[in-house]
């Protein structure tokens, strides 16, 4: 298993409380099919924002309380009234999947987490409303490891990312550290390459780690469940280090053993 932001909904965790179970779902539906239309497939990149744009005109009409036409979305409207949940982080997800379109390259780390403020931290958001946590600090926190496990998850990706023309890695970064995007294409895992894939492991690491205190703060299942969260994404900064940092030969993931270690780290930490 890899660290993916939208695996981070916890839909088929034992520790989820089947009462919020129907809402989870309904949300990670919403959030797993836009990326599959802004990432999978062979549409042409018209197909994929006008498909993003029907997504969008549904959430419209949630939003002037009419009928959504989908049924997906009239499911969805039923658990944002029930949960009165906000509308604007849905929106913002299907901003970042739009970007994901047609923005191909990151000038600078700001830069990118100003795209992870859109592409993952609203997941952390709803969760955080739906369990009745939202508050300011909690929002911060949330946040904090949301882009944190975003990040993480172009670390182990660089390959995959590459295939589809696309480079989070910020410009700056490639610069400073001398890699170019000749390296990345020949998966040069030199000297240069381990040093920047350091830097920017430990920087999510770090960011990561500041979030950490919703694991301890939130009660009961939901804390455990996030603490395991962490754990993960942690884990794998882990095993890119192990790796010396070569993504390109081996993608990291999470096996049997890691789950052990996370599970231990999660209840004991």
């Amino acid at each position: 298993m890899s660290v993916d932001h939208y695996e981070n909904f916890p839909v088929a965790s034992f520790l989820l409380p089947a009462r919020l179970r129907p809402a989870v779902e309904a949300l990670y539906l919403f959030a797993r099919s836009a990326d599959d239309i802004a990432d999978e497939g062979d549409a042409t990149d018209a197909e994929r924002l006008a498909g993003l744009s029907a997504y969008e005109a549904q959430l419209a009409l949630i939003e002037r309380n009419e009928l959504p036409t989908d049924v997906q979305f009239q499911r969805l409207q039923q658990i944002i009234r029930q949960y009165q949940l906000p509308i604007q982080p849905l929106y913002q997800l299907l901003s970042a999947f739009k970007q994901d379109v047609v923005k191909k390259r990151y000038a600078s780390y700001p830069d990118l987490l100003d795209y992870c403020q859109r592409s993952a931290n609203p997941v952390g958001q709803l969760i955080l409303h739906l369990y009745g946590a939202a508050t300011a600090q909690n929002f911060r926190d949330s946040d904090a490891i949301c882009s944190a496990l975003q990040l993480i998850n172009f670390w182990q990706d660089v390959a995959i990312d590459w295939q589809k023309q696309r480079i989070y890695i910020p410009q700056d970064d490639l610069r400073r550290f001398a890699v170019t995007e000749s390296d990345i294409d020949q998966q040069c895992s030199h000297d240069a390459w381990k040093s920047l894939m350091q830097f920017q492991v430990q920087r999510s690491r770090e960011l990561m780690l500041s979030g950490m205190g919703l694991g301890r703060r939130l009660p009961g299942r939901l804390g455990l469940e996030l603490r395991a969260v962490i754990q993960g994404g942690l884990r794998i900064c882990e095993k890119i280090e192990l790796e010396q940092h070569n993504v390109f030969q081996r993608r990291p993931k999470l096996g049997r053993w890691d789950w052990l270690v996370i599970g231990y780290r999660a209840i004991f930490k």
